[in-house]
């Protein structure tokens, strides 16, 4: 079941992604920054944040709905927000070498890798 559960959400927010960063992007009139993907992302990181907060002080998701509109929507329509999520929690829990580690070796690494494999298979 929580397979179905997480499925059926990342297809949703996936098409969300889909629909909002583009619209978004062309209400911008040829800008060059990729404000479609950021606003996705924030708004992506404000959303898990304010649900986050309501989980934990409310009880008000079950494990299925947690995982259908967190691992689900919020995960198709932007990873970043999960990443965003578990920075904060780093943080609040007094871990801040590992959230420090996070946000650098996430964003370092995650460039690098992205240059290497597009360097790789650029030659092929």
């Amino acid at each position: 079941m929580s397979i179905l559960l997480v499925f059926a959400g990342g297809g949703l927010g996936a098409v969300m992604r889909f629909l909002i960063g583009p619209a978004i992007q062309s209400m911008a009139n040829g800008l060059a920054f990729p404000i479609g993907t950021f606003v996705v992302n924030v708004t992506g990181c404000l959303i898990i944040g304010a649900l986050a907060g309501l989980a934990e002080s409310r009880s008000l998701f079950t494990l299925e709905l947690r995982q259908f509109v967190f691992v689900g929507i919020l995960g198709g329509y932007t990873t970043f927000s999960s990443f965003g999520l578990e920075t904060f929690q780093l943080l609040r829990d007094g871990q801040v070498l590992y959230a420090v580690l996070n946000v650098t070796l996430q964003v370092a690494l995650g460039m690098l890798l992205l240059w290497l494999g597009f360097s790789v298979t650029r030659s092929f």
